[in-house]
């Protein structure tokens, strides 16, 4: 008998509606299972961890476990919530930004002269402050793509510009706010700070463009292995160039964020945030080296290290001692992610 055509090729469907590879349609395989058993596993750990640290500090001292103390770290969150999901989507592509800080001073900054000195309408300086953020991302994206310069030193070197950016704009002097801008921080909706729901809607957002998008998938693929992506056919500095503006975005929003909450603009605001994102970020689960990471997992990690914070300053323990403290969780939440990618490994 003479074969017909396509009768020697892999049907796309087996019997009893099997895939070839013995998956049945529309159930997930193990290897997709195996990964969903994992991320639950994570979210369960970091909240487990969360509830310890509580009920720590709760036992520790009766002060802690009150509705102030929780209104003051949500208070206080926000804007560190929106800097660590620029930072994981940098991370993410293998990169770092250590700007970060410098650009929401910089950011901070313009919105405080628009509004005081130039008495610019509230809406329009933030729309000033809000471009601040994609232009420096822009720089370090371009810059970094451009001469092929690892980002650690060209957003270092940003960091110094707009920090000197910001002293020159606001001439060294904070700039007094007042009633222009508070409604943004003291707005609520059933009880919930607005700036908290921002935040909130922005992790959310970023999480389902990382999980779902192409463009999501083209981020860990360029933080896997940027020369691999490049041999597919595939650009990876557009990529780079749009993760980059992405996070000055970001970090302009958190800066009016900030100023709203502290009806001012600090030209020294900011300093030491990058370092708090990035702990944030890795304590989140990703990964230094790229490839790898989750924005929800990034916004636990805020939480914790905001938790942590709040419950050392409430059993009195001094700013040093909370600093060694803060980086000993960093240096052990490095370590952890590295025995992590060790059992992954091993398993595959």
């Amino acid at each position: 008998m003479t074969p017909r055509a396509g009768d020697n090729e892999p049907s796309a469907v087996g019997p009893a509606g099997r895939r070839p590879g013995g998956t049945a349609i529309g159930r997930a395989g193990p290897a997709v299972r195996r990964r969903r058993y994992g991320a639950v596993q994570e979210y369960l750990g970091m909240l487990a961890v969360l509830a310890g640290l509580i009920a720590v500090f709760s036992y520790l001292s009766p002060r802690f476990f009150t509705p102030l103390t929780f209104q003051m770290i949500a208070g206080q969150v926000p804007g560190a919530v929106i800097i660590a999901v620029g930072m994981t989507y940098v991370l993410i592509i293998a990169g770092i930004d250590l700007s970060v800080g410098s650009v929401l001073a910089l950011s901070s900054g313009v919105l405080g002269v628009c509004i005081v000195k130039l008495s610019l309408p509230v809406p329009v300086a933030v729309l000033a402050c809000l471009g601040v953020g994609p232009v420096c991302g822009l720089l370090n994206g371009f810059v970094s793509n451009r001469w092929r310069l690892p980002s650690f030193i060209v957003t270092l070197g940003m960091l110094q510009i707009a920090r000197g950016a910001t002293q020159l704009v606001t001439d060294s002097k904070t700039q007094y706010i007042g009633a222009p801008i508070e409604p943004i921080a003291a707005a609520t909706v059933v009880g919930i700070p607005v700036p908290f729901l921002i935040a909130f809607a922005i992790v959310i957002a970023a999480q389902v463009v990382l999980s779902t998008t192409v463009f999501g998938r083209y981020m860990r693929a360029v933080g896997t292995n940027e020369e691999a992506v490049r041999l597919s056919g595939i650009n990876p500095r557009p990529i780079k160039l749009a993760v980059f503006a992405i996070c000055g975005l970001l970090t302009s929003v958190a800066a009016v964020l900030h100023t709203s909450r502290l009806s001012s603009a600090d030209p020294n605001t900011g300093s030491g945030f990058e370092l708090d994102a990035i702990a944030a970020v890795v304590i989140g689960g990703t990964s230094l080296m790229g490839g790898r990471g989750s924005v929800v997992r990034s916004f636990f990690g805020v939480l914790i290290i905001a938790v942590l914070g709040a419950g050392l300053v409430v059993v009195d323990v001094g700013d040093p001692t909370k600093k060694v403290i803060t980086g000993g969780v960093i240096v052990a939440a490095v370590i952890l992610d590295y025995y992590r990618r060790r059992l992954k490994r091993g398993r595959a």
